[in-house]
Formats: structure tokens, C-alpha cells, sequence
């Protein structure tokens, strides 16, 4: 963990614990820039790290908020995917199509945040805490929503590089619908998108079976 650089500012509102703390977890995150993930950039050119994936899915929410059910708060569905991958500094990136990393993956997750949120102060630990929690529990239309798109970005990545990580471990296409499930739960016009989207990859052979 890289610590603040030793220097106060001379201020006497400024709370320099609190300050510190706080530097050291945007430092800490820093790390999420370095951590890659299976899936390319839409052109092919190279490998997605977490840091690019949280900012990209961000700004997918605020474009296609369009079809997030009525009522659902757009701010705070940004708020969870850019805190939703800050664990896999620790955990490492999953693939979803790999069973036997699947099977730990909430465990070294939750461990990865119960360390990770620690470092920042308590009232704003347990805000970014919750809104991983709420993320990875699915409860509130805003975190189906947020899901969804998580969902949709590698779904069109794949696409756009004729099959992708799809093609590279020969992931079928009931596979991939079922991903198309969890789009449809956040957004049923994204998932009526995201299932021509896949029937049509399958059509041009670029899953398996």
C-alpha cells in the first residue's frame, strides 16, 4: 500500500486524519488501473483493465438511461459501477464462463472488501461498502440496472471483435443467454437488444455449439 506524501496543509479545518485516510484509498485504487481483464477494447487492440471497464460502464448508464425502468435514480446507479471492481485489486478479474473460479469468487470478494473500504473513513467506508453490497445483491432496480449494463459492454465488445474471449474459450450460446437473463432482470429493452445481439453472433459462428 503506497502512503500519502508527508505533507499538512495549514489549515485548521482541515481534519488531517481524515485526509490521509482518505488519500491512501485513492492511491490504493490506483491499482485497479493494472488489473485486466479477459475481454479486449471493441477495436481488438489490446486487453480492458478494470479501471477503463468502471469508467466506460459509467458512462454507458448515463447514455442508455433511457431504458432503465421509471423511476430509477441514474446517480446512484453511476455511484455503484465505479465502486463495483475495486475488489478485484485483491481478488483478481473472474470469468464468467470459468466454473471453477466462480465458485470462490463472492469469498475473495468479500474479503478484498472488507480490506479495501476499511482504508477510507468510516462513514464513507460504509457508504462504498453498501453500494457494492447493494451491487452485488441485485435487491433494488437501480443495482439490476447496473448489472445490466455490466453485462452489456463485454457482450458488444465480443461482437465487434468477431467473437473475442467467445471464440478463445469456446463459450456456447446458451451460455451467453444466460448472461442475456441478467440484462433483461436490469432493463427488458437492453436484454431484447442484448438476445438479437447474441443470436445474431451465433448466427455468423462466432460461439460455440
Amino acid at each position: 500500500m503506497t502512503d500519502p506524501a508527508p505533507v499538512r496543509v495549514e489549515d485548521n479545518d482541515v481534519d488531517h486524519q481524515r485526509l490521509t485516510a482518505q488519500l491512501r484509498f485513492v492511491l490504493e485504487v490506483d491499482k485497479l488501473k493494472r488489473v485486466l481483464r479477459r475481454n479486449t477494447l471493441v477495436d481488438g487492440s489490446r486487453r480492458e483493465n478494470d479501471a477503463e471497464h468502471s469508467w466506460y460502464l459509467a458512462l454507458m448508464a448515463q447514455v442508455l438511461g433511457d431504458y432503465a425502468p421509471p423511476g430509477v435514480n441514474l446517480d446512484h446507479v453511476v455511484a455503484m459501477l465505479l465502486v463495483h471492481d475495486i475488489v478485484e485489486i485483491d481478488a483478481g478479474d473472474t470469468f464468467i464462463y470459468d466454473p471453477a473460479a466462480v465458485g470462490d469468487q463472492g469469498e475473495r470478494e468479500r474479503a478484498a472488501a472488507d480490506r479495501l473500504y476499511a482504508l477510507l473513513p468510516g462513514d464513507q467506508g460504509t457508504r462504498l461498502r453498501a453500494l457494492w453490497d447493494e451491487f452485488e445483491a441485485r435487491a433494488t432496480p437501480e443495482a439490476r440496472f447496473a448489472k445490466s449494463i455490466d453485462r452489456l459492454a463485454p457482450m458488444l465488445a465480443n461482437w465487434h471483435t468477431e467473437g473475442g474471449t467467445w471464440q478463445q474459450y469456446k463459450v456456447t450460446l446458451d451460455q451467453v443467454l444466460e448472461k442475456v437473463a441478467i440484462i433483461a432482470e436490469g432493463s427488458p429493452a437492453l436484454g431484447a437488444y442484448a438476445e438479437a445481439l447474441v443470436r445474431d453472433a451465433a448466427a455468423r459462428g462466432y460461439l460455440a455449439g
